[in-house]
């Protein structure tokens, strides 16, 4: 039965993923993303991580695509529908081709590798996810974290300023 709902997951994903990128207009590419998202988190619940799909759904499917959609919607991006573009298309028909090729022999031709680190299965149950991820977060990792914070500050601060010269 697991074995289907992955199999049923996985197939929502990658027609979401691939709606990501080939819609038209950008509001169904942010709602596609989120629907990828969901799925992610449901690989982490399935993978026995709750709090990782906690995150997941309250950190990207929310607050962060909630930001995209306002920017999207904020700057106005309006999309030319009648536009053809083939040759973009063959060309990235082609660096998927490429793409898909390369994974299937990586997939096929490696191992899984053993697991490796500090931690060991013991610990997590005896400590338990979060606070093993917030203990890591706020000592080993906190640079990277705030930094991705001031980043994604700056996008925001950006995408009002261009939207600020249009009116």
């Amino acid at each position: 039965m697991e074995t289907i709902f992955f199999l049923i997951i996985t197939l929502v994903a990658i027609v979401s993923a691939i709606l990501v990128i080939t819609c038209k207009n950008p509001i169904n590419n942010a709602l596609a993303l989120i629907l990828t998202f969901f799925c992610l988190a449901t690989y982490y619940v399935m993978l026995d991580a709750p709090f990782m799909a906690a995150i997941q759904v309250m950190v990207y499917a929310g607050a962060i695509m909630v930001l995209m959609v306002f920017t999207i919607m904020l700057l106005n991006i309006r999309v030319d529908a009648t536009k053809k573009h083939s040759h973009k298309l063959i060309i990235g028909s082609i660096i998927g081709f490429f793409t898909f090729v390369n994974l299937a022999f990586v997939l096929f031709r490696s191992r899984p590798a053993l697991p490796t680190g500090p931690y060991t299965g013991e610990m997590m149950k005896e400590l338990g996810h979060t606070e093993l991820i917030g203990r890591e977060l706020f000592t080993t990792f906190l640079l990277p974290f705030e930094v991705t914070s001031i980043l994604l500050l700056a996008a925001i601060v950006g995408a009002v300023i261009l939207a600020k010269k249009k009116i």
